[in-house]
């Protein structure tokens, strides 16, 4: 492996590529500075510090040991964030708990992860109520009087930590099975952070719109930000298409990170809700197809910065710094990037490989996913991280996202991705959401079949097709069409593909039509 210095220039002297000491020593460096906005209440380093110091008397109290679990089942807020620094700084691993899921998905990841302590929020009390807690003691966020007016005089305590030990258990969609808990380390956490600073294109003074769920990495790696550079998060408790702009002119934000089709929601808002004048600068993420691309850029005025990456891989492998519309760009410094065809050979240019990673730095790839050893020989082979993502690569080098490989299909002779074909429907108004799956075709190959979620008003399959057939190319074309009341979902809000039939006998023909 190669030292790290030349990839991470927010590193400080005798820094090991950690996250507790730049943590502890950023919070000690100047207890009065404000690094946390959340909503209209500045959050200062000093008053971190004092709730920080609660929270380790309290799971002193607890009895609570370094190397114990605690599930945390709490949305954005100020407590929830000084939680997860003390769980940090203490060498407790954290396990963020999604907080939609309910019966089933809860029991899974609490008998999964075997944690000591399972807090909640008072507004998760029923639906945590009844479920097997499996050993787990439940508890509801304590309340620590005057916690906010301490001084920053109070000393958290800081066992050895390494920085190969557990930080958190992140659970991943599992589309096509159980969730897997992703055993993610203190330094994948630090890469995280370092890399969200670049991906994000992060400068000096900048303030960070963080609407994101702490229970998602997308939120957690925000966190280590202000300590890497003198820039501020303004967090929000989640986002809101009606709020946003009103709230990104209080915060002055500069970032918005567009995960989860933010982009798709503010552009179908009508465009006299938007200011003419605003201070965002960039919108970083994932899932701006190339038609909607310069749209977007004109619309709100921000450059892009599409990245693809995962839980497994310390959240982001690419970066698209370059403004080519749809790509997802080249490979961070860290990393080497592979396409791979089925038998494991490096594909040409222009066909779909398997996106396998390897990286020249220590630690960047998961180490293990929890109490799954089958699941981690199949994505760990030979010091390679085999994601299961497939893309392509064109002649200048830059990558172009496909999908999952149980979300593509072969029509016609080309390789179509479903995720392509979502994106366009997600711009319908009058879609919800969208599955397209392969299906048999009388005609050799696949057949596309669409999953179509209405919201709330009629339309007509031969409306919904004629919209599509001028925005999409004829092979990317649903043949069958089917509604569906709700789709089921995993954890993190992904549709289980698996769970959908492959019968067309009760789907709308555009063929018979």
């Amino acid at each position: 492996m190669h030292r790290y210095s030349e990839y991470f220039p927010h590193r400080h002297a005798h820094d090991e590529l950690d996250c507790v000491p730049l943590l502890v020593t950023g919070l000690f460096a100047d207890p009065t500075r404000a690094f946390l906005q959340f909503d209209d209440c500045a959050i200062t380093c000093g008053e971190a510090l004092a709730h920080i110091a609660h929270w380790q008397a309290w799971f002193d109290e607890q009895g609570l040991v370094q190397g114990n679990s605690v599930a945390v089942m709490l949305g954005n807020r100020p407590e929830h964030i000084h939680l997860i620094y003390a769980l940090m700084i203490s060498g407790l691993v954290w396990v963020p708990v999604n907080t939609r899921l309910r019966a089933a998905g809860l029991e899974y990841v609490l008998q999964d992860a075997a944690p000591k302590l399972f807090l909640i929020d008072d507004e998760f009390d029923a639906v945590s109520a009844n479920i097997d807690c499996a050993g787990a003691k439940r508890v509801h966020l304590p309340a620590f009087d005057g916690a906010s007016r301490v001084s920053g005089n109070a000393r958290p305590t800081t066992p050895a930590i390494g920085i190969h030990d557990p930080l958190c258990i992140i659970y991943t969609s599992g589309t096509t099975g159980a969730p897997k808990g992703v055993v993610f380390t203190h330094r994948m956490m630090r890469i995280a952070s370092e890399a969200a600073l670049r991906v994000a294109d992060v400068r000096e003074q900048d303030r960070l719109f963080m609407w994101e769920p702490l229970c998602h990495i997308g939120g957690a790696q925000m966190l280590m930000l202000p300590f890497l550079m003198p820039v501020s998060l303004h967090i929000v408790p989640r986002f809101s298409a009606s709020q946003f702009w009103q709230q990104v002119k209080r915060a002055g934000a500069t970032q918005l990170h567009y995960l989860g089709g933010v982009l798709d929601i503010l552009m179908q808002l009508a465009p006299d809700t938007e200011p003419k004048m605003h201070t965002l600068r960039v919108a970083w993420g994932a899932g701006v197809s190339a038609s909607a691309w310069h749209d977007i850029e004109r619309r709100f005025n921000v450059a892009l910065r599409e990245c693809y990456g995962m839980t497994e891989c310390s959240s982001f492998a690419t970066l698209n710094a370059t403004n080519k519309a749809g790509s997802i760009g080249r490979p961070l410094p860290w990393f080497d990037l592979e396409l791979l065809d089925e038998n494991g050979r490096e594909v040409g240019i222009g066909e779909p490989g398997e996106i396998v990673l390897t990286s020249r730095v220590e630690g960047a790839l998961l180490p293990t996913y929890l109490n799954n050893e089958q699941a981690t020989q199949s994505a760990l082979r030979n010091g390679k991280l085999h994601t299961g993502d497939h893309a392509r690569r064109d002649a200048d080098g830059d990558l172009y996202f496909i999908g999952r490989s149980t979300d593509s299909m072969r029509v016609r002779g080309e390789n179509v991705s479903a995720w392509e074909i979502e994106r366009i429907f997600a711009a319908h108004p009058a879609v919800q959401a969208s599955a397209a799956i392969g299906v048999a075709s009388s005609v050799g190959e696949q057949d596309i079949l669409l999953n179509v979620q209405f919201k709330d008003g009629a339309v007509t399959w031969e409306g919904l097709h004629a919209w599509a057939s001028e925005r999409l190319a004829a092979f990317q074309l649903p043949r069958y069409y089917r509604a569906v009341a709700q789709f089921e979902l995993t954890a993190s809000e992904r549709i289980r593909k698996h769970l959908l039939s492959r019968d067309t006998g009760d789907a709308w023909d555009r063929l018979q039509h």
